[in-house]
């Protein structure tokens, strides 16, 4: 069975980092794009970055250079480190895989597994 779990959300200044986890079981075969979404109140959920299985990575311009999306394969969990975080990064972050993938992309649709999500708050 397919299953996608977050973790590592929390609270913290602005200024600060968080690393997110996504522990990933099932997903038998290789070919998979893994990314991180995230979702205000109020808000569209937006693709924040993604990973192919090559390695190529897709960032969003507002987290570019702040954020870094990795993947272990050797635990095939996905990380998703962010730094200097603000207030506007607040939000329910959550991790998605895609089968049969090669170019990393960032749009929901595109994703048919998701995880629970882990809430992010930033405080200025």
């Amino acid at each position: 069975q397919n299953r996608l779990v977050e973790y590592g959300g929390g609270s913290v200044q602005a200024g600060g980092s968080l690393t997110l986890g996504c522990e990933v079981s099932g997903f038998v075969g290789t070919y998979y794009c893994w990314s991180w979404f995230r979702q205000a109140p109020g808000k569209k959920r937006e693709g924040v970055a993604a990973i192919a299985n090559e390695g190529n990575t897709n960032y969003a311009a507002s987290v570019q250079g702040r954020f870094t999306i990795s993947r272990d394969n050797a635990t095939r969990s996905v990380y998703l480190q962010m730094n200097s975080l603000t207030p506007e990064d607040t939000a329910m972050y959550y991790c998605a895989a895609k089968p049969g993938c090669w170019w990393a992309p960032r749009v929901e649709s595109q994703y048919p597994y998701w995880g629970q999500g882990t809430q992010v708050t930033v405080s200025s």
